[in-house]
């Protein structure tokens, strides 16, 4: 056996191979991971929107009817989907909220508003809040439309806190404008969502 051929067997291998599991231990948790599936409480979720206008700012609410979220941490897809009873908006003026379902959303028509995620970009820590961006699907009056929605995510030991804020072109995506000749309104309404998610499975991070 030649010199070096020893000093490789005998001083570097070891070394070598130490080098290997230390990595591999290192990294075991993350090429593990396993998809997550939540679950979103309606009683302790809520949806507000707000709508600009000439006269004074109308605040209202939406109510959630169901969610179930599947997340792979390995790919950081995500798939599922959100669902809002779009009959149970208001804003607390019956006059106000009739034309909103009669007019814009026309809700007997199309009964919910549903959101469809399918990525998210950036990192979601195990622990503290992370900020990131969810792109997926807005489904509303019998239409989708491609959004991304800022997002801050909470990881709790059994459940996740989930904020997001973003904002519907309603006019733009076709629907009518409800300005009457004294009180003109935005083009656009403001969303913002607060979910609790709890877990029904969730893998090794």
């Amino acid at each position: 056996m030649n010199f070096a051929l020893w000093f490789f067997r005998s001083k570097i291998q070891p070394i070598f191979f130490a080098a290997i599991f230390i990595v591999t231990l290192f990294f075991a948790p993350y090429t593990h991971a396993q998809e997550s599936v939540f679950t979103l409480d309606p009683s302790k979720s809520t949806v507000e929107f707000t709508l600009g206008a000439s006269l004074h700012t109308v605040h209202g609410t939406f109510k959630l009817k169901s969610g179930e979220i599947h997340f792979d941490p390995a790919s950081e897809k995500v798939s599922g989907e959100i669902v809002f009873d779009a009959t149970s908006g208001q804003s607390g003026s019956k006059g106000r909220d009739r034309k909103m379902h009669k007019d814009v959303l026309e809700s007997a028509q199309y009964p919910e508003i549903g959101f469809r995620p399918d990525r998210v970009e950036g990192k979601v820590a195990a622990s503290g809040t992370s900020s990131v961006q969810v792109h997926g699907m807005f489904r509303i009056h019998g239409a989708e439309h491609e959004i991304t929605a800022p997002t801050d995510v909470t990881p709790q030991a059994d459940h996740w806190n989930v904020s997001s804020h973003f904002s519907v072109p309603y006019a733009k995506w076709g629907m009518k404008n409800p300005s009457l000749l004294f009180l003109r309104v935005g083009n656009s309404v403001d969303i913002t969502f607060h979910g609790t998610c709890g877990v029904l499975s969730n893998g090794s991070r």
